[in-house]
């Protein structure tokens, strides 16, 4: 691990009253000591000081905090100017450390070095990189629970409870002349029953609070001139999309983002499906169906005023077809006027996902679309529910599928007592689930992954 003293501006950039400059390594004292002309600086207390260049020229007047190591976030000795914001002011605060022997840090430096000295793991080190970025408060209390060690903890007892199992396994080897006893292996097999039950649960519920985590998609789908665009403006409360009576205004998919209760989603307004007239509206179709497989909610709105024809059958066969597990909302628009569209009552059956409710939307009446708004609330709400531990990362999923995938493939060498084929996908098991938390062999991975982190993070 590279030892060099780093610097980096740990706040967005941008005008706002305070910036933090971070400072981390062994000359990170004499550079602050070197910047304000001060010698005595004692840990963890805040000191209000002037900030000078080498030049002797005054930069700012500022916060310093001392951190002595171990007792830092890099457990090294870290030192954090707290000065005013603005463009101009952090970024001649950070030349200076520079100048005085700092050197630039890396996208997650701070981060892998606490890391590489025993400070955070590696399911800390994620959470922390996604609360940065959280899109629901429900994410947040997550993501911290993570930080403090939830999921740590979680891998320790199924990589300690696979271990045990193997120890069984090892000592049985030694006497390979001699058959296991039955209740043994009965023993075994439930164990590891209970370990495949736990982490199949912990995937499940993974998955299904995917958009807790990365901001959950919610589509609205339907055919030309049903109001889509309207829709849209009415839950952003704004005119973000383009209004018209004639069919296909809206070409290509319009994304944009809101908070909805506690939850930031973004909301994608699709072309009209329907039967395309020209490559451009073909293309935007083609989007339609992108955005309603990558979504987590579709809402698929109809025109009540006129009666179910081919096109709305169309929308129901490729939701269908790609909304398969998702939840979907059918709204039948236009009800302010004389009711032809009778399709959603008589023939639900046919719909599919996890259907919440059949919903009449009026567009001109606020309390009609504040409802709509409620029932999604309460969709992205229910999402957090389980009370399952959730991995934070496709790296965090796939290293438990890849675990589940040797304890289940153990059962047959346990069953004909090949022991050493038994052990050999444990061992496996075991270093899947070590991955999670500390996996010391890859250094690629490590780089690729602190390399997503904020700078000064």
């Amino acid at each position: 691990m590279n030892t060099d003293t780093i610097s980096a501006i740990a706040t967005a950039n941008g005008i706002g009253s305070i910036a933090i400059i971070r400072i981390s390594g062994d000359k990170a004292l004499d550079i602050i000591k070197k910047l304000t002309s001060k010698t005595d600086f004692a840990p963890r207390y805040a000191m209000l000081t002037n900030i000078y260049n080498l030049h002797d020229e005054l930069i700012d007047e500022a916060i310093v905090i001392y951190f002595k190591a171990p007792f830092s976030f890099t457990a090294e000795n870290v030192v954090e100017i707290q000065c005013h914001g603005g463009f101009i002011v952090a970024q001649s605060i950070l030349k200076a450390t520079l100048a005085c022997g700092a050197r630039l840090a890396t996208a997650g430096e701070f981060s892998k070095r606490a890391f590489f000295n025993g400070r955070i793991d590696l399911s800390e080190a994620e959470a922390i990189a996604q609360l940065i970025e959280a899109k629901s408060e429900d994410a947040a209390k997550i993501l911290a629970r993570q930080m403090k060690g939830e999921l740590k903890e979680f891998i320790e007892n199924i990589r300690d409870a696979i271990i045990h199992i193997l120890a069984y396994s090892e000592v049985s080897i030694d006497y390979a002349e001699e058959d296991l006893p039955e209740d043994l292996v009965a023993q075994i097999e439930d164990k590891l029953n209970h370990l495949k039950n736990s982490l199949k649960k912990t995937l499940e519920a993974s998955k299904a609070r995917e958009g807790l985590m990365q901001g959950f998609r919610v589509a609205i789908v339907g055919k030309p001139n049903v109001g889509k665009s309207s829709l849209l403006n009415a839950l952003l409360n704004y005119n973000r999309a383009i209004v018209s009576d004639i069919a296909g205004t809206t070409r290509d998919t319009i994304e944009e983002q809101v908070k909805i209760g506690t939850h930031l989603i973004r909301i994608v307004d699709t072309a009209g499906i329907r039967e395309a007239n020209d490559e451009i509206e073909r293309i935007g179709i083609e989007r339609s169906v992108e955005a309603i497989e990558q979504s987590d909610i579709i809402v698929a709105l109809h025109d009540g005023s006129r009666a179910c024809d081919s096109e709305d059958e169309k929308i129901i066969a490729l939701l269908r077809e790609h909304a398969k597990d998702k939840r979907v909302l059918y709204v039948k628009n236009k009800i302010d006027l004389e009711q032809k569209f009778w399709h959603l009552k008589s023939t639900s059956s046919c719909f599919v996902g996890h259907v919440d409710i059949m919903f009449d939307l009026e567009l001109n009446s606020k309390e009609s679309v504040t409802s709509l708004v409620e029932m999604l609330k309460n969709i992205m709400d229910k999402t957090n529910s389980s009370d399952e531990i959730m991995l934070i990362s496709q790296r965090q999923i796939s290293a438990v599928q890849n675990t589940l995938k040797n304890i289940e493939e153990a059962f047959v060498p346990l069953e004909n007592q090949e022991l050493e084929i038994f052990s050999f996908h444990l061992n496996e098991a075991v270093k899947e689930m070590a991955s999670i938390t500390r996996p010391f062999e890859n250094d690629e991975m490590l780089d690729k992954m602190f390399g997503s982190f904020c700078l000064g993070k």
